[in-house]
């Protein structure tokens, strides 16, 4: 049960990652990462007994299901590796990222050729490691395996634990889980490796193997991709929380347009279950398109240099002042249209918008609390 409960949750992370790697299907970091929750939670799939039994009855092949599982663990080795290296980056990324890659594809070769060469008749589904340790080729195949996967997590063990001393924030949150579910990870190799010596020595360790092991491997599993993901998941909820902060912020403006955009039809529909950045996009592109009906035909120069000396000795920040401004100007604009006045045209402020990162500052200064007295003066004095 411990396998396929592993198994879920990796692959459960997984999709969470594929719609990302749909999106960026070059990003070889992202396919190293969609690369080891497969693998993993492969590993878990191939070992659980029950699906070793179904491959060994499928295949007529008596313990097949060991090869494919050690494949599995050592093709999730080598990923890992090369996930820490492209993760860390550098100038040999691919170099160092190949390498590895021709190390573990010789070992998965070796796995192959020892276990046709060997001999394992018996089916057995929980202690295959120790029950064949003492067989020719076969227990070079156990031994080839092992040493792979503790090779792999010791090395990504000790250079995500030394980056994150290097890093702070998420991503050293990030390097120091994923450090110590490779520690944990190793856990596995080194029981079962201590169950074959045992096996060497005349001594029957196997518990080791078939009830230990499977533990460690799961929730080494399971938290090295934790790891993987905290910075990942920590980025995407900044994100989020950036893009429903201005998405809320412009709602002041949104609102000001609201009856143009609608009595123009320049709104765009809503899209229905949205993400943040999505609506935050719809917002501004709604904005942007009641902004550019209105300021071509309906703005004033002369109101909007009015409101910014004004505002600009009130406050003495150019930045208010400027929002400021722009408000007066948007709010009488809008004003001007409904009722049909046009401002002469050497006073209109054609061609000229406010730039995106203003349109929440434009936005604020629509509410009457942070309106400066001077720019509501104006205002009203004007329209």
């Amino acid at each position: 049960m411990i396998n396929y409960l592993s198994c879920g949750v990796l692959w459960f992370g997984l999709s969470v990652k594929l719609s990302d790697l749909v999106r960026d299907r070059r990003n070889p970091f992202l396919r190293t990462i969609c690369a080891v929750m497969a693998l993993a939670g492969l590993c878990f799939l191939l070992g659980a007994p029950p699906t070793v039994g179904a491959v060994n009855r499928i295949t007529n092949v008596p313990n097949l299901a060991a090869p494919l599982t050690y494949a599995a663990i050592t093709a999730y080795s080598a990923s890992s590796l090369v996930l820490i290296v492209h993760w860390r980056g550098g100038p040999n990324v691919r170099r160092t990222a190949r390498r590895w890659v021709l190390g573990y594809a010789l070992v998965l070769a070796g796995i192959a050729v020892t276990f046709a060469a060997g001999d394992a008749p018996v089916e057995r589904r929980t202690d295959f490691d120790t029950y064949y340790a003492t067989t020719p080729f076969v227990s070079v195949m156990i031994l080839l395996y092992l040493l792979a996967h503790l090779t792999a997590v010791t090395v990504t063990a000790v250079w995500s634990l030394n980056w994150a001393r290097e890093v702070r924030g998420r991503l050293r949150a990030g390097l120091l889980t994923l450090g110590v579910g490779t520690v944990v990870s190793a856990g596995y190799s080194v029981s079962k490796l201590a169950a074959v010596v045992a096996r060497w020595c005349g001594q029957d360790w196997s518990a080791l193997g078939t009830r230990l092991s499977p533990g460690l491997a799961g929730l080494g599993a399971v938290t090295t991709v934790v790891g993987i993901l905290i910075p990942l998941v920590g980025q995407a909820l900044a994100l989020w929380r950036r893009s429903w902060r201005s998405f809320v912020r412009l709602e002041p403006l949104d609102r000001e347009l609201d009856e143009l955009l609608t009595r123009r039809g320049l709104r765009l529909r809503r899209p229905p279950w949205a993400s943040p950045a999505v609506l935050l996009t719809w917002r501004r592109t709604s904005i942007n398109n009641g902004l550019h009906h209105l300021l071509d035909g309906w703005s004033d120069r002369g109101l909007y240099e009015a409101v910014f000396g004004a505002a600009l000795r009130s406050t003495g920040d150019r930045r208010k002042a400027d929002a400021a401004a722009w408000a007066a100007v948007i709010v009488a604009a809008a004003r001007a249209e409904r009722e049909g006045r046009r401002p002469s045209q050497d006073g209109r402020m054609a061609g000229r918008l406010p730039e995106v990162a203003g349109l929440e500052d434009i936005s604020r200064a629509l509410t009457a609390s942070d309106r400066p007295a001077a720019g509501s003066r104006a205002v009203e004095g004007v329209v």
